[in-house]
């Protein structure tokens, strides 16, 4: 009995120090999860002294810093919380102060939205669409959008390796060749059309960089469209190299010289998914283009194009007064070639005599209004949940506690609002617009959005 006494007295025992070393387990778990969500201490590094957050730019606040803002590299990112990507560079930065300013969280919160801030659309762009929609009219005041005598237009393609990346069932090269083939096939008789292709030789290696940089080629034209010989002319090529998209303008410069615009009118159109990379500035030809006395109209499609290539072509556009669009499949590139047949099928009309005013013209400005202003909710939408989804990976990495992600995401509550108000400014700036003089429309917009707005 004394032996069973003793034996039950010490497994009592050890099961009362078990349980006493359990509880401070226990206790040292509890407190190291408070740290954790508390995320450090007052005596923690300043965060605005990290390198990672010095140079972030504030989130804008009105419409014009909307319009230009970069696009974040993770907006529209699909899945946040599985991204190694995403938690490595919201790894870098250093745990948020349990009391953290005012002025910490205002920095936190501009780096998570630097990561998602979406590109909004520019109203500029409607503008010179609703412009280049008015083509034809002897009430222009920019004399490019008269009709003249002779139209020429002009197909530069970009045949670059990159083409060749596939949409669905088609390649980018096979929906650009069949959208341009249905386009040339309904534009008037009378039209002289041309094909110019770029980096279809050589492949994208290093050392076909010279062959491939130097294949420029007008494969049809300048000729009145013939379906057979068109269709011959278009399976010459297949993406193949690098992207040389400023000698292929100054190539089309040169062939158009003969076409002086007092008798021409002269359209070009640049279909490109890549930025330029061989070396030339597309944005310094298209300039120099423009300005000559063949003053064409470029207006430039970014197919697939990514951050990079369309800020590039967008300048291109610009700089050329032209009409910069991002398609991203075969029905959209065909809608933007659609639009030029409009003006065609106008242009016959005009040789005709029997041009009229158009009435309609006013509703589609509508249609367009309509769908910028969707497209901005729907970014709006988009943004609110991406920069929430950032928080919370902040939140899961230990970077932010609960409390402070409340903090960020009031912050980004007090944004959403301040793009809804921003979407009805525009709204009602373009609605107004659509019923003015569009020459005094292209300047108000210009002074009011445009970058080199002082």
């Amino acid at each position: 009995m004394i032996s069973a006494l003793v034996l039950l007295s010490g497994c009592g025992s050890k099961e009362i120090t078990n349980k006493h070393n359990d509880k401070e387990k226990e206790t040292k778990v509890v407190q190291q999860g408070k740290v954790n969500e508390n995320t450090g201490n007052e005596n923690s590094q300043d965060p605005l002294e990290s390198d990672i957050l010095k140079n972030v730019p504030a989130a804008p606040t009105d419409s014009k810093g909307f319009i230009q803002q970069e696009v974040g590299e993770f907006a529209g990112e699909n899945n946040f919380y599985d991204n190694d990507k995403i938690k490595a560079e919201i790894r870098k930065l250093p745990p948020l102060k349990e009391n953290p300013t005012s002025e910490e969280l205002d920095a936190y919160y501009n780096y998570a939205y630097q990561l998602i801030s979406a590109d909004f659309p520019d109203p500029e762009d409607i503008i010179k669409k609703w412009e280049f929609a008015n083509f034809g009219s002897p009430d222009m005041p920019d004399k490019r959008y008269q009709f003249k005598n002779n139209y020429n237009i002009e197909i530069i393609l970009d045949s670059s390796g990159s083409m060749a990346n596939a949409v669905g069932s088609k390649t980018r090269m096979q929906m650009a060749k069949d959208a341009i083939k249905n386009f040339l096939s309904r534009v008037p008789q009378e039209a002289n059309v041309s094909l110019r292709v770029y980096g279809h030789k050589g492949t994208s290696k290093e050392s076909d960089k010279v062959k491939s940089c130097s294949a420029i080629e007008q494969v049809y034209g300048f000729d009145k469209y013939n379906e057979s010989k068109f269709n011959r002319a278009l399976e010459k090529f297949q993406p193949s190299g690098w992207t040389p998209l400023a000698n292929s303008l100054l190539e089309s410069k040169k062939a158009f010289e003969k076409y002086d615009a007092k008798k021409n009118t002269n359209l070009i159109y640049v279909v490109s998914d890549g930025i330029e990379t061989c070396g030339g500035d597309p944005v310094k030809v298209a300039k120099s283009f423009s300005d000559t006395n063949v003053s064409p109209i470029i207006n430039v499609i970014g197919f697939g194009a990514d951050k990079e290539a369309q800020k590039q072509l967008k300048e291109v556009a610009k700089e050329a007064n032209g009409v910069y669009t991002t398609v991203s499949n075969e029905r959209e590139l065909s809608n933007e070639f659609a639009r030029a047949e409009d003006v065609l099928n106008r242009w016959k009309e005009w040789k005709q005599k029997s041009l009229k005013e158009i009435d309609w013209q006013r509703v589609r400005n509508n249609f367009d209004i309509l769908g910028f202003t969707n497209e901005w909710s729907r970014l709006t939408t988009q943004q609110s949940v991406d920069i929430n989804h950032v928080f919370q990976v902040m939140q899961d990495e230990k970077i932010i506690s609960v409390f402070q992600k409340d903090d960020l995401q009031a912050r980004s509550n007090q944004m959403e609002d301040s793009l809804m108000r921003a979407k009805q400014e525009l709204e009602t700036d373009l609605k107004q617009i659509s019923l003015e003089n569009l020459e005094k429309v292209k300047q108000e917009i210009e002074q009011k959005y445009n970058d080199n707005t002082k």
